[in-house]
């Protein structure tokens, strides 16, 4: 492939040369950074990541392609991906693709050639920031100029939530639970593992209504993760009001924050979020500890929680931030990590057989 050179500009002023793969279009965006040693096509569609721009820390990255099988979004809204080391020749026998090819088709802008291991070293010092990717003429001050006056979004959700209800295959299927999905931006793996239980999923847009839900009956309603800031999320945050106590609820990520918001707490944007599979997260009632995948920059205020009916249910270990909350009487539990995985360790998949002991009538904690 060619080597067109590109370069990352940082509000700070800072300057990061390197390579073109992907789209070449211009981008104004968050830089995060992401810690996991594989799965990068899981990440590049997963919709929390949109208005983003990644660094992965796992040093090559493409030599596996692109496959049909793990798409978490039909509709890659990631903002570009930067890496050390890009393999355009890529060996697997599901592969279908490059990565390249698949980022051009989605217009992902993507950098190669990076010391990724600075850049990330840069946001856990300063924290996750406004970033450019340009061409290598554009002068710093034009740039700077740019990023001053640009503010990434954090309403993204009703750009990547479905539009219209969608449901699984097996929805005629006898004898199985039925799933209201609201969709904030779901990643299909969730999707997949709900049905791998025993599910029959209706996935619905992000402003559905109690109304619309109490219309399908179901057994009980999950929230899923997505993208921005979940106070912005105004519309899933009153649904959730207007449900919480009489279905069980089940909230992933976003979902779990909205869900704490509507029950009264408060969230915080943490200073680089947390992005990668390997991070320790504690039970606080059995003291089982899961290895698990996170992709999220806001957190539950543990502070906030007093007199809202629910209880901090799991910690990260590393930092101490609430990674989980259950109600003391509803059945409603909340995890800020993903249990789905898809990257990273599968240890947590066992909280989808609570929410089916759930919707089966059993206990909350069970």
């Amino acid at each position: 492939m060619n080597r067109i050179k590109r370069k990352i500009i940082l509000e700070d002023g800072s300057e990061y040369e390197g390579y073109a793969f992907g789209s070449e279009s211009e981008k104004l965006l968050e830089l995060v950074f992401n810690t996991s040693m594989a799965g990068y096509q899981e990440i590049l569609t997963d919709p929390s990541y949109t208005g983003q721009a990644v660094v992965m820390t796992y040093p090559v990255i493409g030599n596996y392609g692109i496959n049909d099988d793990d798409m978490e979004t039909k509709r890659p809204s990631i903002g570009a991906m930067i890496v050390r080391e890009y393999t355009d020749t890529p060996s697997n026998f599901r592969c279908s693709g490059t990565l390249s090819d698949f980022m051009k088709k989605h217009d992902i802008a993507g950098v190669y050639g990076i010391d990724t291991r600075k850049l990330t070293m840069k946001i856990r010092n300063y924290g996750s920031c406004k970033a450019m990717i340009t061409s290598v003429d554009i002068t710093k001050d034009k740039a700077l100029k740019q990023l001053q006056y640009f503010e990434y979004p954090t309403d993204h959700v009703r750009n990547v939530s479905t539009t219209a209800m969608w449901q699984t295959d097996n929805m005629n299927e006898e004898g199985l639970l039925h799933v209201a999905a609201i969709d904030c931006g779901i990643k299909l793996n969730i999707v997949r593992e709900l049905v791998a239980h025993g599910c029959k999923v209706s996935v619905l847009p992000y402003n559905t209504t109690p109304d619309k839900i109490d219309r399908l009956k179901p057994d009980g309603v999950f929230i899923s993760n997505g993208p921005g800031d979940p106070a912005d999320v105004k519309e899933t945050i009153e649904l959730i009001k207007g449900i919480k106590g009489r279905y069980p609820i089940f909230g992933i990520c976003l979902g779990h924050q909205m869900l704490s918001i509507a029950y009264g707490a408060k969230t915080y944007k943490l200073k680089f979020g947390h992005r990668g599979g390997n991070h320790p997260v504690k039970d606080l009632r059995t003291g089982r500890i899961d290895i698990t995948s996170q992709n999220h920059s806001y957190a539950v205020d543990i502070t906030s929680l007093e007199g809202t009916g629910l209880e901090v249910s799991h910690i990260n270990i590393l930092d101490d931030t609430v990674e989980g909350v259950r109600h003391v009487s509803d059945p409603s539990f909340g995890i800020q990590y993903h249990p789905e995985a898809c990257p990273g360790p599968c240890d947590a998949v066992h909280l989808f057989d609570r929410f089916i002991e759930m919707m089966k009538g059993g206990s909350a904690i069970a």
